[in-house]
């Protein structure tokens, strides 16, 4: 099971297979709508922080502080981002809190930018949003436990599928597993099936059932306008877009590649990694150029199979820009 750094996340999931996914973000549930609570004097620095994130979320205010701000705007936003002392945002929203599940995220920025510190919500939204404010300088001090040890909670693997936790209540004991790497991969069933779980067996149900898996191999130093575009052309031929995309698939021989995570991030998906055995497992119908030299079987196809719910091509791959290989699973 491969771990993850705080803005390339990995995690491992099972197609009846073994493979980890990745996605951009180190968050369980992304923040959409953020108010940032300020100070009258600090008002500059809210703006800068506004501006900064612009274009990223959905709905970015900025509110003037006063002692019921939170309060009054309770349950409005997915995050609140507290331009302000720890001590305060904690007096003020403790009272407030009841579930972690339905409480938004807070975090606290100080007036130098240069701490992002995620207070409650951290894999609801907060670690995410202390991750960008990493772009004003800001360090991201993430305490979730997982995140901590460098390693992703079940909430994340949740976010990175596409899916949400049933049963919530079973994180405790997962996520310790998680950070005694215990838990191993994360098991894919396809129904219809009936299962029997323990309190400790953490549910992962997915939002959606009728995507599709855009397997994608790229030469090193690809940039995302070259994969995005790529992306487009092979999903045009099957009269799909990228709003029809569950996630993108691809070998662990591209982790780290910039270009793949960044445009996976633009389109709002995860990226799975599939390892070697895995691909050998389902490798697709064409030659390929990457077992002959190093011994992979073709990585386009073959995680495309490997993702795809049904295991198999809509349509088989090719090669963009002479830098990235596409084909679509289902």
């Amino acid at each position: 099971m491969s771990t993850d750094t705080d803005s390339d996340t990995t995690e491992s999931t099972d197609n009846d297979s073994g493979g980890h996914c990745s996605t951009p973000d180190s968050d369980g549930e992304v923040a959409e709508e953020i108010a940032i609570i300020s100070f009258e004097r600090k008002m500059d620095t809210a703006e800068e922080i506004a501006a900064e994130l612009d274009g990223q979320y959905d709905r970015i205010d900025i509110v003037e502080y006063h002692g019921e701000v939170f309060a009054e705007h309770w349950g409005e936003y997915d995050c609140f981002v507290g331009l302000m002392a720890s001590g305060i945002a904690m007096r003020k929203t403790a009272p407030l809190l009841d579930d972690k599940w339905d409480d938004p995220a807070i975090v606290v920025i100080d007036e130098a930018l240069t701490w992002a510190i995620p207070i409650t919500g951290g894999h609801h939204g907060a670690n995410q949003v202390a991750h960008d404010l990493s772009q004003l300088g800001a360090v991201p001090a993430m305490t979730t436990a997982s995140e901590a040890a460098g390693k992703q909670g079940v909430e994340s693997k949740a976010k990175a599928l596409d899916t949400h936790v049933v049963n919530g209540d079973s994180t405790v004991a997962t996520n310790l597993a998680v950070l005694n790497d215990e838990l191993g991969p994360v098991a894919r069933l396809d129904g219809p099936r009936a299962v029997l779980v323990g309190d400790d067996v953490t549910v992962l149900k997915r939002n959606g059932d009728d995507g599709v898996v855009l397997g994608t191999g790229t030469v090193s130093g690809v940039g995302k306008a070259q994969v995005i575009d790529a992306w487009e052309q092979a999903l045009a031929d099957l009269d799909l877009t990228l709003a029809d995309v569950d996630f993108v698939a691809t070998g662990t021989r591209k982790e780290g590649e910039d270009g793949l995570y960044e445009a996976a991030q633009e389109i709002g998906v995860g990226v799975v990694l599939f390892e070697k055995e895995t691909l050998e497992r389902f490798e697709g119908p064409s030659e390929s150029r990457s077992k002959e030299l190093i011994g992979w079987p073709g990585i386009a196809e073959a995680s495309a199979i490997a993702g795809g719910r049904e295991h198999d091509l809509a349509r088989e791959k090719e090669r963009f820009d002479e830098a990235v290989t596409v084909a679509v699973g289902r």
